[in-house]
């Protein structure tokens, strides 16, 4: 069975400006869910101290 993935959620990540798409492991904590990779959450901490 196909699936419609036309009103899935997204938001942009703040660091690179990518778009993020909902996925099913994001489920339970969409709402936390700020950065695309963990690569862009450790270049805001690093740019947070500066």
């Amino acid at each position: 069975m196909a699936h419609k993935k036309l009103n899935l959620p997204s938001k942009t990540c703040p660091v690179c400006d990518r778009p993020l798409m909902w996925r099913k492991k994001w489920q339970r904590d969409w709402q936390h869910v700020k950065y695309c990779s963990e690569r862009c959450k450790r270049e805001a901490k690093r740019n947070i101290g500066v």
